[in-house]
């Protein structure tokens, strides 16, 4: 906009309000990822210059993202001891030094301060940094080589983003990590977690069931056989009795 003043400042917006997978830097109009981590598609996105004077004009425009999944493989980590928000506040800054110090096109594909809690905005004070770089051919720079020179250009790399940051930074250099579950593995998981300890606490219980019918049973028969052994006792006493009052009945019809 070749006005001065407030009719000449332009800051830039997305439209669609797409700020979970991408945002933009008001001032230079710089796009950028957020998340999309596991997506892959082309994403339109409508981004909208506005000037500052009286009666604000606007412009936009159509922004085609195309997201290759088949890059995963070339994925890198670069964790920086730096909290989520304050990474985000200077993502533009953090690209052009990575692509200063790799001579590379560098695409930040996510940025996250926990793989659990992606979300978080402050919680920890390390933050991972998704890239991936390209070559003057467009061509996918192998993860094996950009790690390679992410660790000899590690000392400058720090060295810039410490005038970035304002504060000491270190940036550790890690293999991104392996996809992680779907939810179909995962409820797979679960659910066959959940079936062994059923299968578990059921196979107790038959164990329990089974012990306890034949301990009662073992009751019921020595009942049973004190009470044939008491019988015979009884039995015994009868015939003892029967026998003397014979004998005392004979004796006294001899007197």
């Amino acid at each position: 906009d070749p006005d001065s003043g407030d009719n000449g400042l332009l800051l830039y917006s997305l439209v669609n309000n797409q700020m979970n997978e991408f945002d933009i830097d008001e001032n230079t109009g710089q796009i950028f990822t957020v998340s999309v981590a596991g997506k892959a598609g082309t994403f339109h996105l409508e981004v909208q210059a506005a000037d500052q004077g009286i009666g604000r004009l606007t412009a936009r425009t159509t922004v085609n993202v195309t997201i290759d999944s088949s890059s995963s493989n070339n994925m890198v980590l670069v964790v920086l001891n730096q909290k989520i928000n304050v990474v985000e506040k200077h993502i533009a800054e953090l690209k052009r030094v990575l692509e200063d110090y790799l001579a590379w096109n560098v695409y930040i594909v996510d940025v996250y301060s926990s793989e659990f809690e992606r979300k978080a905005r402050s919680s920890t004070d390390v933050t991972y940094v998704k890239i991936i770089a390209f070559d003057k051919a467009n061509q996918e720079v192998p993860a094996e080589e950009v790690k390679r020179k992410l660790r000899e250009q590690k000392s400058n790399i720090e060295r810039e983003l410490e005038k970035v940051f304002s504060v000491s930074v270190t940036a550790a250099i890690e293999e991104a990590p392996a996809d992680s579950a779907t939810p179909e593995l995962v409820a797979t998981i679960v659910l066959s977690v959940l079936l062994a300890c059923t299968l578990i606490a059921f196979l107790a219980y038959l164990l329990f069931t089974t012990k306890r019918k034949r301990k009662d049973k073992q009751q019921h028969l020595v009942k049973k056989q004190d009470e044939i052994m008491e019988g015979i006792d009884n039995l015994c006493a009868i015939d003892r009795n029967g026998s003397l009052k014979s004998l005392e009945k004979l004796e006294h019809m001899k007197n």
